[in-house]
């Protein structure tokens, strides 16, 4: 991919911290292929180590399963307040070193593991890791939303100019083909087991966080640049607050947060245990979906520029409900149909999730005032906090009443979801809608 970004222009001394956070920071973005190219490291990372995450300590430690698992899940839960740090952290001093300390906690908890083998040391360090990957969620987005207001006009070289949409695109691209190199990595090394080979990929994904991070440090700049208009000095939290909109959005978007964990959450339960289906569909179906998402989600968003983001996400909504009903349909026995109708259904799923993903990022920070939006970004991460707390219960406690309700709640879901976009679409900033490349490079940035 060519260079998204260019050299900066002749600008004043920055202030502290990566990226120029400054007041006198100046100039326009930079660093862009460097920036896919560290979320694809990043990624690898994530995905040598998400397989082993209980398997680790159970095979290197003595420490009981059911202690483990409450020991990952207390560091999971004590990282809900982090939207609300991070938000205003991005605000003050810019995404970039926000995006780079988030990479370096990981790298430290994951190296971390190699060493710990009693329970407080296992919540240190899986602490570490769960508080850098909440920082990455909140600051990443805000880090990409800058890099695109800062890029030059559109046609001033090939690959310039383009919309939030095609970079979230991009990296929805690279960080799904990153876990999946790493996943592949991962499971082929823990076939041959051992516990060095265990802490081997423990290190090596501290060494994927560690030089994203670092080339992010070094080679990407992404000046926060505002309007004129817009005032020096924020309410905070309290802008947001009084964003009704705003906090619709968030709401819909549980709901779609929580669909796009269904399919690897839900799917292994309810093929073997609501279907009776052989036990390599679910990995086959997962697979498939992973690859697909890596190939199709750029060239499907470029096609949808035409479409209001709205509009798009009740597509993908839509899509969702008809994955979600057609599953409901579907009961033991008749390997020769439910294979299929699982095929394309999963199809369904795939393209749903190619579609919300980058657009409703895309979304939720073109509505965002510029001057706040690591708080907008940073809060619209708890729409996916919450997904991932209501998902578990939500399956399995309609799974023991009937395989089919855990669906049909979900389909029923997603058709209200769609909706309330519709109604809210009406009150969100008309310029949020559609997805409008930079027509020039702004001229000041604003101060920390």
């Amino acid at each position: 991919m060519a260079e998204p970004g260019t050299e900066p222009e002749p600008e004043p001394e920055p202030g502290p911290g990566p990226g120029g956070g400054g007041a006198a920071a100046r100039g326009r973005s930079r660093g862009g292929a460097v920036l896919i190219g560290a979320l694809v490291v990043d990624s690898v990372g994530n995905g040598l180590f998400l397989p082993l995450s209980l398997v680790f300590f159970t095979e290197l430690t003595d420490v009981p399963l059911g202690l483990l698992g409450v020991l990952l899940s207390v560091a999971n839960l004590i990282t809900l307040p982090v939207p609300v740090w991070a938000g205003q952290l991005t605000d003050r001093i810019g995404a970039v070193p926000v995006v780079v300390g988030s990479q370096l906690l990981q790298a430290a908890g994951y190296c971390a593991y190699s060493l710990v083998s009693e329970p407080v040391g296992i919540f240190v360090s899986a602490s570490l890791v769960a508080i850098g990957v909440r920082f990455f969620w909140c600051a990443i987005f805000t880090l990409i939303a800058d890099y695109v207001d800062g890029q030059p006009a559109q046609g001033q070289g090939r690959g310039k100019g383009r919309g939030k949409d095609a970079w979230y695109a991009w990296a929805a691209t690279s960080r799904t083909a990153g876990i999946g190199v790493g996943g592949l990595v991962s499971g082929a090394a823990v076939s041959f087991g051992g516990d060095t080979l265990f802490r081997t990929l423990a290190y090596a994904a501290g060494g994927c966080f560690l030089a994203a991070g670092l080339a992010i440090a070094a080679l990407v700049r992404a000046p926060r640049h505002r309007d004129a208009s817009e005032p020096a000095a924020d309410a905070g939290y309290r802008t947001l607050l009084r964003d009704r909109p705003f906090l619709g959005l968030i709401g819909v978007n549980t709901v779609h947060a929580t669909s796009t964990m269904m399919l690897a959450l839900a799917m292994p339960t309810f093929v073997l245990d609501g279907l009776d289906g052989p036990t390599w569909l679910t990995p086959a179906l997962l697979v498939g979906s992973t690859v697909l998402i890596s190939v199709l989600t750029a060239p499907v968003v470029a096609r949808l520029t035409h479409l209001r983001r709205t509009r798009s996400i009740m597509l993908a909504a839509a899509l969702w409900s008809t994955w979600a009903l057609v599953l409901a349909t579907l009961g033991p026995g008749h390997p020769g149909l439910v294979v299929p109708v699982l095929i394309g259904a999963t199809l369904l799923f795939t393209l749903a999730e190619v579609i919300h993903a980058p657009i409703s990022m895309a979304l939720a920070a073109s509505v965002a005032p510029t001057h706040i939006r690591g708080r907008y970004l940073a809060t619209f991460q708890y729409s996916f906090a919450i997904g991932g707390i209501i998902a578990p219960a939500f399956f399995t406690s309609l799974f023991e009443l009937h395989r089919s309700l855990p669906w049909l709640a979900l389909g029923a879901a997603n058709v209200a979801s769609i909706a309330a976009m519709f109604l809210l679409e009406r009150h969100l900033p008309a310029a949020s809608l559609r997805d409008r490349p930079p027509t020039a490079a702004p001229e000041t940035s604003l101060p920390a």
